[in-house]
């Protein structure tokens, strides 16, 4: 691949091992890979370079990586992925969702990581038609009805070959119904289970996820096939579910 058709990934963190560690990796994937330290760095290499994505932490020294995701979201339209510390207060999902396009815990998998980059480039029309073949790792997947969730990409691949683009709520709280079907869920259940929901968020949030999910995977999302709902209990995931 010429040094043209490669995409190039702004690594945002202010640990060196870590810059590293993912600017080697994403090169062995076939990407070129940019690092900053700070935020300074980072607006230099934005406007010298033409970066595909942004794969920030949301610490840096001194800095709110949040704060510098909205900025860049401001002024650019590429992709931005977070890197986040497990339990961060400020790790909330609907206020990462106004600013990053997905994000990941530390400590986090290589393998996944550079699967939901990938998809990320891919969703955002970064990557040709024969890029797609870099990265053929078995991914984790839950198969339902004509639907495939692919854990490792964060993707809702419909059997026509279409996406379905889902926010990090609603993918978080679809894996967790999808993961235990036919287990009856709480709000409150579900709100503990989910990966970046946190404490705050409130019941009606819930509500708000699980309609928004049965207006994109159900046929009649009135009376749904999957994402059912028990009355004063809450709700379940109606199987089977299929695993690869």
């Amino acid at each position: 691949m010429s040094e043209q058709q490669k995409k190039t990934i702004l690594i945002v963190d202010d640990d060196q091992d870590i810059r590293e560690l993912l600017s080697d990796v994403f090169q062995q994937k076939g990407y070129i890979a940019l690092t900053a330290e700070k935020g300074a760095e980072m607006w230099q290499l934005l406007a010298g370079s033409n970066v595909d994505l942004v794969l920030m932490d949301l610490y840096l020294q001194g800095e709110d990586g949040l704060q510098l995701a909205r900025e860049v979201r401001a002024r650019h339209t590429m992709p931005i992925m977070m890197l986040t510390g497990k339990g961060d207060e400020t790790d909330r999902i609907l206020g990462l969702e106004l600013a990053a396009d997905d994000y990941m815990m530390k400590p986090f998998n290589l393998r996944e990581l550079t699967a939901r980059v990938h998809a990320l480039l891919r969703r955002f029309g970064a990557l040709s038609q024969e890029l797609p073949k870099i990265i053929k790792e078995k991914h984790e997947c839950l198969g339902f009805g004509p639907w495939q969730l692919d854990l490792t990409a964060r993707q809702l691949l419909h059997s026509d070959g279409s996406e379905v683009a889902l926010t990090l709520g609603e993918f978080s709280l679809l894996e967790v119904l999808a993961r235990h079907p036919d287990r009856i869920f709480s709000r409150e259940q579900l709100i503990d289970q989910s990966r970046g929901l946190e404490s705050e968020v409130f019941d009606r949030t819930i509500d708000v996820l699980i309609l928004r999910l049965r207006r994109k995977i159900e046929q009649a999302p009135k009376t749904p096939q999957f994402i059912k709902t028990q009355r004063g209990l809450g709700y379940f995931f109606q199987g089977p579910v299929r695993s690869n």
